[in-house]
């Protein structure tokens, strides 16, 4: 199962986020380091689609798609040299497939603080630091040992010494190494290192309850939005304290309580859902009578591979998946007329599954 990793300094909310989006207990403490062993949750993906699925096959369950959220405890500065057990943390952030950056733009006297005051910017750029120097020491490492190699003009060492120069140069010029462009081959190269400056990220702002209600009047929003367009990086805004007092109240309470704020639905579910999209991850459905599932698989699997997500069997004995798409079954309001317009079809080993289709694997082992 893929993960996402919350990363962030210490004190940002990062626990008590973690908390409300996998429904979890792990310790929110106001001190320094009070997560030191990554909490891991599983986190379900708010999906309209299964309510309306729901609506035509009147399954006996439902059953939504999840993924892995992380809590990694606060990296300060100087954790890519060890400083606060920086090094046990950095190597936790190699180990998730795309990473929540919580930012603290909350300014409360009662929850201590690393620095003396509330800069957002400034925070960022601390973790990126960490991050950049981490990843620049790994990659000198491996370019003194391809040495021998790339004097011998050995092809594959050249590659590779020419793609981690390329991400060295960005480095340390400050500039983005997701903004780079790679070949199919250069990532492959590349991939076992799992260089945290190249983990999909996006910024989560922690706001408080009182700017929650009136974004556009706050200076660090202005500030965040900026910054982050110019580094094409997504930023989303939450209040993990709102959060985490909804976060066990039943859906009705929870309607009211968000409607005090002038919100539709939780906004963990953003965060959620843009968690997904970092991982590349997509969704295909089974749907009958026992049960209405979404399946979690990662954009451009054929068949096949999703079969095998749901058992090996339906992979080693494929023979053809049955799919309807999910806009088509709409259209059409039942699987059988949208049968009779031909809209549900029989596809191959090669067919490359998108995101909403209905399937039906056909195998036999």
């Amino acid at each position: 199962m893929l993960r996402a990793g919350i990363v962030g300094l210490p004190n940002v909310g990062k626990s008590t986020l973690f908390n409300a989006a996998t429904k979890a207990k792990a310790i929110a403490s106001n001190y320094m380091f009070a997560t030191i062993d990554a909490n891991v949750g599983i986190v379900s993906v708010e999906d309209p689609r299964l309510d309306v699925l729901k609506n035509i096959y009147k399954p006996k369950k439902v059953t939504p798609t999840a993924y892995e959220f992380t809590d990694i405890a606060g990296l300060v500065k100087g954790s890519s040299t060890g400083e606060g057990l920086g090094n046990q943390f950095l190597s936790q952030i190699r180990e998730v497939d795309a990473i929540c950056h919580v930012v603290r733009c909350f300014d409360d006297s009662s929850i201590t603080y690393v620095e003396d005051t509330i800069d957002p910017i400034r925070d960022i750029e601390t973790i990126k630091i960490e991050l950049y120097l981490a990843d620049a020491e790994l990659i000198d490492r491996r370019l003194e040992r391809l040495d021998k190699k790339v004097r011998a003009k050995v092809k594959e060492a050249m590659i590779e010494e020419s793609v981690l120069k390329r991400i060295k140069h960005a480095l340390d010029e400050n500039e983005n190494p997701r903004m780079l462009d790679f070949t199919e081959e250069e990532l492959k190269m590349i991939r076992s290192f799992n260089l945290l400056v190249l983990k999909p990220m996006i910024y989560v702002a922690n706001v408080s309850e009182e700017d929650l209600m009136d974004l556009e009047k706050t200076s660090w929003y202005r500030e965040l939005l900026d910054y982050t367009k110019e580094e094409q990086t997504e930023v989303v805004f939450v209040s993990a304290k709102v959060e985490s007092e909804i976060v066990h109240l039943d859906h009705e309470e929870q309607r009211q309580f968000l409607e005090a704020y002038g919100l539709e639905r939780s906004l963990i579910n953003d965060v959620i859902e843009k968690s997904y999209e970092l991982l590349g991850l997509k969704t295909f459905f089974t749907a009958g009578d026992p049960e209405v599932r979404a399946w979690t698989f990662r954009k451009g699997m054929k068949a096949p591979e999703c079969a095998g997500i749901i058992h090996s069997d339906f992979q080693r004995g494929f023979i053809k998946a049955e799919i309807v798409s999910y806009d088509d079954l709409i259209f059409y309001g039942t699987p059988q007329r949208a049968k009779e317009h031909g809209k549900v079809r029989l596809e191959g080993k090669e067919y490359v599954v998108k995101d909403g289709d209905i399937i039906h694997f056909r195998f036999n082992v």
